[in-house]
């Protein structure tokens, strides 16, 4: 049953908390922060509200989710996207059954309502406009306006947030008068060669211990390399080739078989060689290498055709 809250006359109905669970696993330091921006230590003090930054699948919800769960508050999680609407982020007006407008609370007002924490998750996928309706909460008035529903709300004071962000090309770059509230910045590193197995065993379980040996010798060698695959695409990587093994008993594959298919289906085939990839992804990036020319896109390296070539290089090819 749908729960309610009344503001200034108007009833708002609330959204239902986050009830998944999750286990954070090693990089106990970053949790520890995350921690400290939702402490208050004097009564004029305030939470911060951190934005949490790193590769996609690296694992920076769970991060939060795990910071929540050791606050034993409800959680809310709310997905940024690009067309996110103020009104979708705070109060949005539905038609009910009887024909009257009913006031819908998105997860992050029902996590100000009740005291929760809320997650906006890839919040670099969100324009500028949306992330306005939301500059009174993030500083010290802590409160927001629904033109909608034409009511302000104020933050419970056990309201917490965090927004993630992935370390990637955004579709809207976000102001500076957002980030600057937005404080503080933290780092979610790959994790280590001992957490990445743990990882993989927590979400794994009934996985082979040569597949997820495999596995996590594949992304420590894709992280020296400065690639971005993930535990996430470890984790999709092993559910396809348990699958695949399990798919025909008679006949299963090979475990060696099975995680490779499962690598090039789910990573790609560039996944199939990492220091290939690696190096030509430097050279596409400005790397130390050579950089393209026009003639790259119509013609290999070593054709006679190649308009790049000079003289002395078509001789050598003659000789």
């Amino acid at each position: 049953m749908s729960l309610t809250h009344e503001i200034q006359g108007v009833t708002l109905h609330l959204s239902h908390p986050h009830e998944a669970t999750t286990q954070w696993i090693g990089q106990a330091e970053i949790l520890k922060q995350v921690q400290a921006c939702w402490i208050v230590v004097d009564e004029n003090d305030l939470p911060l509200t951190p934005r949490l930054v790193g590769t996609p699948g690296i694992g920076k919800t769970a991060l939060a989710i795990a910071a929540a769960q050791q606050r034993d508050q409800d959680l809310f999680i709310y997905q940024c996207t690009a067309d996110t609407r103020p009104e979708d982020l705070l109060v949005t007006p539905v038609l009910s059954e009887s024909g009257k407008i009913a006031y819908h609370a998105s997860p992050l007002v029902t996590a100000m309502i009740q005291g929760g924490v809320c997650i906006l998750d890839e919040g670099n996928r969100m324009n500028e406009k949306s992330w306005a309706s939301l500059a009174p909460l993030l500083d010290y008035r802590r409160y927001v306006e629904s033109i909608v529903a034409g009511i302000t709300i104020q933050a419970h004071p056990n309201f917490r947030c965090a927004v993630t962000m992935n370390q990637d090309e955004s579709t809207f770059e976000i102001p500076d008068y957002i980030l600057s509230r937005l404080q503080p910045s933290l780092h979610l590193e790959f994790p280590s060669r001992e957490d990445e197995l743990a990882i993989l065993e927590y979400h794994m379980p009934f996985c082979q211990p040569e597949m997820l040996a495999m596995t996590v010798e594949f992304l420590q060698k894709s992280h020296e390399l400065k690639l971005d695959f993930s535990p996430r695409d470890g984790i999709n990587l092993l559910r396809y080739a348990v699958k695949r093994i399990a798919q025909d008993p008679t006949h299963p594959l090979s475990y060696d078989d099975a995680w490779r298919e499962a690598l090039e289906k789910c990573l790609g085939p560039e996944a199939m060689d990492l220091e290939a990839f690696a190096q030509q992804r430097n050279r596409t990036l400005g790397g130390q290498s050579v950089p393209l020319g026009l003639g790259d896109f119509f013609f290999s390296g070593d054709d006679p055709l190649h308009p790049d070539l000079d003289d002395d290089e078509l001789d050598g090819d003659d000789d």
